[in-house]
């Protein structure tokens, strides 16, 4: 039997964020995966950037900053914009909450065919790009996404 734990195993082909190490000794045998991070994070730093000021000066990874990222995109939703014009504003909005998640609980990313999951240190998979598209729907809640991951599972 591997010493790998079962999730690795069964998503074995989904890259993840890796981590450096100070110290090269002490790095995983297995050889470096391709980073799952990097386009999330870039999409999350890109909606920073393209925020009006007044939300951009409250988007501080922080799980209250999310009570106005819903409200962003209420706001979007209630503008009547069509999701074609919002689609890239809603995946960076939505890798954002993924980056709360990730600094909050030391989760990481996951991505496999173009789609892109955190999964906390307890194992779960959370798809916050996927809710900032239910909360443009009228479904979802990336602050609710954020407290539920960051609670850890129920018991």
């Amino acid at each position: 039997m591997s010493d790998a734990p079962a999730v690795d195993l069964a998503l074995s082909s989904v890259t993840r964020r890796t981590t450096p190490h100070s110290d090269p000794a002490a790095r995983p045998a297995r050889p470096a995966r391709p980073s799952a991070a990097a386009k999330p994070v870039r999409w999350a730093a890109e909606a920073v950037a393209a925020a009006p000021d007044a939300l951009r000066a409250h988007l501080d990874h922080s799980p209250q900053s999310l009570w106005r990222v819903d409200r962003t995109i209420e706001d979007l939703r209630r503008d009547g914009s069509p999701y074609p014009a919002v689609a890239d504003t809603l995946r960076g909005l939505g890798a954002y909450a993924g980056e709360v998640i990730v600094r909050e609980t030391g989760a990481e990313w996951w991505g496999s065919g173009g789609d892109h999951w955190v999964r906390t240190p307890d194992g779960r998979l959370w798809e916050p790009l996927d809710e900032s598209r239910r909360c443009f729907a009228g479904h979802g809640s990336l602050r609710l996404l954020c407290r539920d991951a960051t609670r850890g599972p129920r018991r």
